[in-house]
């Protein structure tokens, strides 16, 4: 835009090059710039290039950063979204805290073991903390809790993992770094370029909450509870402020049409329709502030319960509607609001019709 006086961008709903699973544009840019708007072309294949289905309209970005994929909004939601961020009821994640990537082990299979092995190994409580186990259905609610956490370990899940915390490890930890190492666990490139080679980096702090990493639906917010770790399947918030009203309320009021509109704007979707949330994306996040949560504090804490029920069954839109009806009661209109779901059920959908 700086160097061309025309710049068109071409989208197409499906994918159209064999072998290719991630979106591709075409780029058109022509004559002496600068200009301060694009044309965004919306065809649904190859065959639309001939003028056939073609949906045209011109975006001006609103900073020179911005991501293109919000030109693919009608105006007057994206300005319905514009208005909400901007007024201050909503402020990015990093407003409450500080956002990370989960830690990274090198070889999960050794480091991250259920109870029963830590047992057999003669693992003692210095040598292992707790860890967010490498299964989904810990994740399905508004917080993961330490009941949740100790029934995953009755079942013998991955819930620990290996993390000395002595400078010299007990006996038994030695032994089991011996077995990693006769098994050429310390050569991954990971284990490799730490010192020493078996003690995973952890955060400083454990996290407040989790943040989804790859979505179907929206990212999700999940109190930690259980107050353990997590790897990198998932992102950690370090909350500074309103710790409180953060891991009881926070979780819900992500819940809501904007931040879930704001997730496909600022997301990037992969192979299988996948929205992937970045850690610093995950930072940029538009989510209710700490006042505006606060002014519906008492409605939040009466939908705790169905909301819980529904996120069980999946139920997203449901739970969009009813948390919007709380955050936007004195918003204006209904319809207004629908418009704002609407826009981010078309970015969602062209993710998954890509995917096919």
């Amino acid at each position: 835009m700086r160097r061309f006086g025309q710049v068109t961008l071409v989208t197409f709903e499906k994918l159209v090059f064999p072998g290719v699973t991630s979106e591709v544009l075409l780029l058109l840019a022509e004559g002496p710039g600068p200009t301060d708007s694009i044309e965004l072309l919306q065809v649904e294949d190859l065959d639309g290039l001939r003028g056939h289905r073609v949906t045209r309209q011109r975006w001006r970005p609103p900073q020179n950063d911005a991501k293109w994929s919000a030109a693919l909004i009608a105006g007057e939601s994206l300005d319905l979204y514009r208005e909400l961020t901007d007024c201050g009821d909503f402020v990015p994640l990093s407003g409450w805290g500080d956002v990370s990537l989960g830690a990274v082990s090198g070889n999960n299979s050794y480091f991250r073991i259920p109870p029963s092995s830590a047992a057999a190994y003669g693992l003692r409580s210095c040598d292992l903390v707790g860890v967010l186990p490498p299964n989904g259905k810990a994740l399905r609610g508004l917080a993961y809790s330490r009941q949740a956490h100790r029934e995953l370990a009755d079942r013998d899940e991955r819930t620990l993992l290996f993390h000395p915390q002595d400078e010299t490890p007990s006996a038994s930890a030695q032994r089991y770094i011996a077995r990693g190492k006769a098994q050429g666990v310390h050569r991954a490139y990971k284990c490799g370029v730490r010192d020493p080679w078996w003690r995973v980096p952890l955060p400083g702090a454990v996290a407040d909450l989790f943040v989804t990493y790859m979505n179907h639906d929206s990212p999700r917010l999940i109190a930690n509870g259980a107050r353990v770790h997590a790897l990198n399947s998932v992102h950690g918030v370090t909350v500074r402020r309103q710790k409180r009203l953060a891991r009881k309320l926070l979780p819900i009021a992500a819940l809501n049409s904007v931040t879930a509109l704001g997730a496909e704007i600022i997301g990037r979707s992969y192979g299988g329709g996948v929205l992937k949330v970045e850690p610093r994306e995950a930072a940029r996040l538009p989510v209710p502030s700490p006042e505006l949560i606060r002014t519906h504090q008492r409605d939040l804490e009466t939908l705790v319960s169905s909301v819980g029920r529904l996120l069980r069954s999946g139920k997203y839109d449901d739970i969009r509607s009813q948390v919007d009806s709380v955050l936007f009661q004195s918003q204006g209109s209904g319809e207004r609001f629908s418009a704002l779901r609407g826009a981010r059920d078309i970015l969602r959908s062209r993710r998954h019709d890509r995917s096919r």
